[in-house]
């Protein structure tokens, strides 16, 4: 008997979910002292803390949180946080893990819609089991070790960003991320070079407002965040940690200085926000608007002078991407064979490599290519593999998109699953599963994303020109459809 398609490729997803949370136990022991992954949360417990001096009018920045640790979030964040402080620890840790799967979840399924895709039950089964395999990555896995934020950071950026450029309230989302978290504000910079006026002022204005809000129900923290707190980058940490994947870091740990020149620092800070602004606003023209967000906000951890590993959290969304091109049915053998390479990749790139260190109280385990750098001849790989994992997707993406073109995902039929290193097939030779799939009619959802050329500044052109004489040699694909398909 034959099973239809959605039942074969809902298994094969869920088999792949299975394997992926399985290998969560291979990488670090569920139960290890510490190292586990539900047993640390230490920056929970810092939120928490800081909630904790909000409520009891003490001071956030002149004490420790917890040991050495600093509160380096702005007043508005903390004030977020109030909540925290009316529940024990334990509560907290729950319910904030939990929130972090469920956000995961949502990002999987707007990355998948902003990429034209119908919801259907057996995307959300793929959402279901790509959600296992993010939680392998080390940004994502440390996020939830560590009880941060980026998670919920980077679903309130794509949620405000995949909207239509015609929304009134474009970027507001983005601006009050930034209120929070410094780092989105680099997308004000994105939309300002485009043009992108109402978008920028949305993210300007989002902004503004999280620091008001701060000065009013907190000022004296305000006073002393923003005058002080803010710039003193000892609170952060040491340039030269491992764990810090930004073109500073890699400077200080090949250079072996926790002060690294800043004029080469600035250098390179500077090439790399044309590349990746440039590289995002060719992907814009394309309507590749996912993979644009996702390029600028890796971007802003390259930039940064601080950036650990769980900033990287962007790998999510671009792995969604690679994984929707490589199950378009309508692609060739061949592209849909580079996505799926390009997508383990990054996978692989990203993963969780697990290095257990005995004899420690408790055992440790580490996690990260990051860590891996007992083979001396490829530290110059293994102490910043995120930077070159930037490099290839700005490559790839450019390549895809000018050898590739863009087509519309609505026609498209998922036939393959990515997992950690391994493409699993599953047989399908049909259509994308449409609103049938559930029992409705047939009629494809219309993508909500679309391509804005009037936004598209000379930073387009200067990819053209770049790579304009190999397209003379190997021709354009035709650009059919506004939905992307990278």
């Amino acid at each position: 008997m034959n099973l239809p398609r959605p039942v074969l490729l809902a298994s094969g997803f869920a088999i792949v979910g299975v394997i992926a949370l399985a290998l969560q136990d291979v990488v670090v022991p569920w139960g290890a002292q510490f190292w586990g992954l539900l047993n640390n949360q230490i920056d929970l417990a810092v939120y928490r803390q800081g909630a904790q001096a909000v409520t009891e009018g003490a001071s956030l920045y002149d004490v420790k949180m917890i040991g050495d640790l600093d509160y380096t979030y702005s007043p508005f964040s903390a004030l977020l946080f109030t909540p925290l402080a009316w529940i024990s620890f334990d509560v907290a840790r729950w319910l904030w893990t939990a929130g972090i799967v469920v956000a995961l979840y949502l990002v999987v399924m707007l990355s998948f819609r902003s990429l034209g895709r119908p919801v259907t039950w057996p995307l959300r089964v793929i959402a279901m089991a790509l959600v296992a395999v993010a939680m392998l990555l080390e940004p994502v896995r440390t996020t939830i070790w560590y009880g941060q934020i980026n998670v919920f950071l980077m679903l309130l950026i794509l949620a405000d960003l995949t909207r239509p450029d015609t929304s009134k309230t474009k970027g507001i989302g983005t601006g009050i991320a930034a209120g929070i978290k410094l780092t989105p504000l680099i997308f004000a910079g994105y939309y300002a070079v485009q043009r992108n006026w109402r978008a920028f002022f949305g993210v300007i204005g989002g902004f503004a407002m999280t620091v008001a809000i701060g000065f009013i129900a907190l000022p004296r923290d305000s006073w002393a965040y923003w005058t002080g707190k803010l710039f003193q980058s000892d609170r952060v940490g040491s340039a030269q940690l491992r764990g810090n994947q930004s073109i500073r870091g890699m400077l200080a740990n090949h250079l072996d200085t926790d002060d690294p020149s800043t004029l080469l620092w600035a250098a390179l800070v500077v090439i790399a926000l044309v590349a990746g602004f440039a590289v995002a606003a060719y992907a814009h023209r394309r309507g590749q608007e996912l993979v644009a967000i996702s390029i600028v906000g890796m971007t802003a951890c390259v930039v940064s002078p601080m950036s650990w590993g769980h900033h990287w959290v962007w790998f999510v969304p671009i792995v969604v991407a690679g994984v929707h091109l490589a199950l378009d049915t309508r692609r060739t053998q061949v592209e849909r064979g580079l996505a799926a390479a390009s997508a383990t990749a990054v996978v692989l790139l990203a993963f969780a490599w697990p290095t257990h260190v005995p004899g420690l109280l408790p055992d440790a385990y580490y996690t990260g290519l990051y860590v891996k750098t007992r083979v001396t001849w490829l530290n110059w790989f293994t102490v910043s593999p995120y930077l070159w994992a930037y490099l290839g997707i700005l490559i790839a993406t450019v390549v895809a998109l000018r050898f590739f073109g863009s087509r519309s995902a609505t026609e498209s039929d998922p036939a393959a699953v990515i997992a950690p290193g391994v493409a699993v097939a599953v047989i399908a030779d049909g259509g994308l599963p449409t609103d049938q799939a559930d029992g409705g009619s047939s009629r494809a959802v219309e993508p909500s994303v679309r391509t804005h050329a009037d936004h598209v500044d000379l930073s387009d052109e200067m990819v053209d020109d770049l790579v304009g004489t190999a397209g003379e040699l190997m021709g354009d694909a035709p650009e059919t459809g506004a939905s992307p398909a990278v």
